[in-house]
């Protein structure tokens, strides 16, 4: 898709970041992100920052932010939705016709806007950032993500691509076909890419976080990786089942042994073997009950039908919301007029 020219005065970019405890890098954050869509974009780009029940000051920064700057929008969630449904809310409000997604930790630099853009103008609706390096992680967390991307890989049916986050350039009709997906249980990234139009990678070094300490423990990485599977395959449900059948099959290779060693008139020995594998077929069912039943609890909560995110507070400078009035106000006129 080619990206169309923006008539002037219109908002050409909407840069959305999902904030929570980022007190000590706001400033910093604000700064670079405003200096790469000024250079980009001039005066037509909004700056969307949604507040995810941080519990320090990050909510009384972003909104003297706002008080600065008319291009800053400041949303504040009730409480703590998590990174993903934060950024399905910021996507909610966005009035770009691109939209620019990044980490409130400064580890995507917002300085490769620049290349990005370039990149889409040659007739791509998704720019996504690949890391090819990341810096100040530890090797831990470095070698249990390239697992499971590649474990990804092999069990879903839609192609997420490796070594990837939410980092990302998209047009803004990639951006509503994703706010039309209602689903709770979101792993944005693979969402993006079942959409489909043209994807295309940019390589780029991660940096290290700019201030303060992972938001991302080990719990909610493992949390987003199970969100992951069970929202793109059903792959542990047909292991559920094979593993029945293997066990199935060894607990008739058994009987058979049993049978031919009684044959020969001997006895089988072992009751600590038969402890063993009692506990072992005990442990195997709750497994399999543990999948069925994350799928089911899910499938519960999707029906519920509750609001993904719920909104406590949109801050705007006087002069941006009064403009905003007043372009909703000429909308209802030509409609009223139609």
């Amino acid at each position: 898709m080619q990206v169309s020219q923006t008539a002037p005065g219109t908002c050409a970019l909407s840069v959305v970041i999902p904030v929570y405890n980022e007190e000590a890098g706001l400033d910093a954050l604000i700064e670079r992100v405003t200096a790469a869509a000024r250079a980009n974009f001039g005066e037509r780009y909004e700056f969307i920052l949604v507040n995810d029940g941080s519990k320090d000051a990050s909510w009384a920064r972003i909104c003297a932010a706002a008080e600065r700057d008319p291009r800053i929008v400041a949303i504040n969630l009730a409480r703590n939705h998590g990174h993903q449904l934060a950024l399905t809310a910021g996507l909610h409000h966005v009035r770009g016709e691109l939209v620019f997604v990044l980490d409130a930790d400064l580890q995507d630099p917002p300085e490769l806007l620049g290349p990005m853009l370039a990149k889409l103008r040659e007739g791509h609706d998704v720019v996504y950032g690949q890391r090819v390096k990341r810096h100040g992680e530890t090797a831990f967390k470095r070698g249990t993500a390239a697992l499971f991307y590649r474990l990804l890989d092999k069990l879903v049916d839609t192609r997420i691509p490796q070594d990837t986050g939410d980092f990302r350039l998209m047009t803004r009709r990639v951006v509503e076909q994703l706010n039309a997906m209602p689903e709770r249980y979101r792993f944005i990234r693979g969402l993006v890419a079942f959409i489909g139009f043209s994807q295309v990678p940019f390589p780029y070094e991660r940096d290290p976080r700019f201030a303060g300490e992972t938001n991302y423990p080990l719990r909610k990485m493992m949390a987003l990786a199970i969100d992951a599977v069970t929202s793109f395959s059903v792959v542990p449900l047909r292991f559920a089942s094979h593993l029945g059948m293997l066990f199935g099959l060894a607990g008739l290779a058994s009987l058979a042994f049993i049978g031919w060693v009684w044959l020969q008139g001997g006895t089988v020995q072992g009751w600590a073997s038969l402890a063993a594998l009692i506990l072992i077929m005990g442990s195997v069912q709750l497994l399999v009950l543990g999948v069925f039943g994350e799928y089911l609890g899910r499938m519960y909560m999707e029906g519920k039908h509750r609001p993904l995110f719920i909104v406590a507070e949109v801050r705007r400078h006087p002069v941006a919301a009064n403009a905003e009035d007043a372009a909703e106000e000429a909308g209802e006129a030509v409609r009223v007029a139609g």
